[in-house]
């Protein structure tokens, strides 16, 4: 992994930069890192450069609050986004930064979960640097206040018990190996996934979950994507149970123009919310079939 500093925090990148096609970017999502995406770079890197990067305060890229250079992309604060180094339109700022330094775009974003709201966010702020998005697993735009505030409930309480002796533990792998998933996945996915959540900055890794899950920001979500010129499309797990597909197919029914929500989401049976590990192929045709569509613009009065 590659290290380069966005307004004053290191951030740590892999670039693959064989292949003839558009540039795509990988965002993951809360408390995991970049390398949850190497069964998809491994097979789309032949035609595609592919650039994957940890967000700030996650997997490498370590966070400093004394050394970040704070500030909000122009629209996102117009729009009544949080203004927090940890809001959605924060992180669209690094990522816009890091894709100026390494001179890529314009690029197509694809997010998981949390990445999902950021490639959004991001294709939104800085139209003239994203081709187009897809959101993996992402969805939303329904303020559900009971479920959210146990969902904050439950992540304060993650991010809390976190201890160093934990990644001694064989049984927390294995336990990691079964959550959010619908079948389990190899163990050396539950040991990396124990890494990334013991190695998260606790701010960020607060901070992220409480901002990009207000009622503001989340009803934000639906005014964003039907502002988007750029195609959005969402691959969903049938068997989410955290990003249920009916919320991603919600989400995607804010979408502009003349293009059947048939062609907008994609949806893979026997796949809970981790969809680039337990169904890879999967996931990688999916990319390769969009990146294939006609791109449609939608209509603007």
């Amino acid at each position: 992994m590659a290290t380069i500093t966005v307004f004053g925090v290191p951030h740590h990148y892999q670039l693959t930069p064989e292949g003839k096609g558009p540039t795509l970017v990988f965002i993951h999502g809360w408390l995991l890192s970049h390398r949850y995406w190497q069964p998809i770079v491994d097979a789309l890197s032949v035609d595609h450069p592919c650039l994957t990067y940890d967000l700030r305060g996650f997997g490498e890229s370590r966070y400093q609050l004394d050394r970040y250079l704070p500030g909000m992309p122009a629209v996102a604060q117009a729009w009544g986004a949080s203004t927090s180094a940890y809001g959605l339109g924060a992180y669209a700022r690094d990522l816009a930064a890091l894709l100026e330094q390494l001179d890529l775009g314009p690029v197509w974003l694809v997010g998981h979960s949390l990445g999902g709201s950021i490639a959004l966010w991001t294709a939104h702020c800085y139209p003239q640097q994203v081709q187009g998005v897809v959101c993996l697993n992402a969805g939303g735009g329904i303020y559900l206040d009971r479920e959210f505030q146990q969902f904050r409930q439950a992540g304060r309480y993650i991010v809390g018990w976190r201890q160093p002796w934990l990644a001694q533990l064989p049984l927390l792998p294995l336990l990691l190996t079964r959550m959010m998933v619908h079948r389990p996945l190899a163990y050396r996915w539950g040991r990396d996934r124990c890494l990334d959540l013991l190695q998260a900055h606790p701010e960020a890794a607060r901070g992220t979950l409480l901002d990009s899950t207000t009622e503001t920001e989340v009803h934000l979500l639906p005014r964003l994507v039907a502002s988007l010129r750029q195609p959005v499309y969402f691959i969903a797990g049938r068997q989410d149970q955290v990003m249920n597909p009916r919320y991603v197919r919600h989400l995607a029914g804010y979408l502009q123009g003349d293009r059947p929500d048939k062609t907008a989401i994609i949806e893979i049976d026997n796949c809970g919310h981790l969809s680039m590990l337990e169904q890879p192929e999967a996931v990688t045709q999916a990319i390769r079939d969009i990146l294939k569509a006609p791109l449609l613009q939608p209509e603007r009065s």
